[in-house]
């Protein structure tokens, strides 16, 4: 049996990675790595705002991070496959589509705009960042 690397040893191995959860809440952030472990979640959303003002590294493509369960162990690595700034009126169906939780645009505006309205507030044409990636390790 292998043993498991802690987070750090993960960090070590891969420094340019960045370390987030999924979500703002346990519940959200298990529902979102189940989504993201059986591929239906291909894809993620953020306000800009959340990179500016934490000073979290902006998405790149090629780049490896590592999504933490909600305890803050390692859950899986991703890596960026594309990433753009668009506005939050500006999603698309097929954008929708790779985020494997929505029935539809209309159920992730909802969504988000609750999500938003929780961290920090939301408008139309708030700026937000949409990455598009792979799961290349699952430490489940």
């Amino acid at each position: 049996m292998t043993q498991k690397k802690t987070l750090q040893q993960l960090v070590d191995e891969n420094p340019e990675a960045e370390t987030f959860r999924f979500g703002d809440s346990r519940a959200l952030c298990d529902e979102i790595l189940a989504l993201v472990r059986s591929g239906k979640k291909t894809a993620t959303i953020e306000a800009l705002r959340a990179f500016e003002k934490e000073g979290d590294a902006m998405p790149q493509v090629g780049r490896r991070d590592i999504a933490l369960t909600w305890d803050g162990l390692p859950a899986v690595m991703i890596e960026t496959v594309s990433a753009c700034v668009m506005r939050f009126d500006e999603m698309t169906e097929e954008k929708v589509a790779l985020q494997g939780e929505f029935r539809d645009l209309s159920h992730w505006r909802k969504t988000y705009r609750a999500y938003f309205s929780r961290n920090g507030g939301v408008s139309d044409d708030m700026k937000i960042v949409f990455e598009q990636f792979r799961v290349v390790e699952d430490y489940a």
